[in-house]
């Protein structure tokens, strides 16, 4: 594994060119966020959701989400979104329905 980060809230992630998306995060991915629009890599983020259940859903989200990428250093460059592959895309919109989101 390459990180053990225990995902416990939903952003709303808003992108430069005005695209937004929901990503099942935890304070310090979200604290990532605050950073980089601050920095201007992306144009807002938001929490919508804190202390969200763990849910088989969202242990399967935050597995994929620790085997496939790591926490970005305080001095990063860039924003890096999280790509998720079909399988899941439904686990996350899972997570959103079971949270009252999507």
């Amino acid at each position: 594994m390459k990180n053990h980060e225990e995902l416990t809230l939903i952003e709303e992630i808003t992108l430069n060119d005005g695209t937004s998306y929901f990503e099942i995060s935890n304070m310090v991915q979200n604290g990532r966020a605050e950073l980089a629009a601050q920095r201007g890599y992306i144009k807002n983020v938001r929490i919508l959701q804190l202390n969200i259940p763990r849910s088989t859903s969202v242990l399967a989200y935050e597995k994929f989400i620790n085997e496939n990428f790591t926490m970005p250093p305080e001095q990063f460059d860039h924003f890096e979104r999280w790509q998720r592959t079909p399988e899941m895309e439904k686990v996350v919109e899972q997570i959103l329905q079971e949270n009252h989101i999507a």
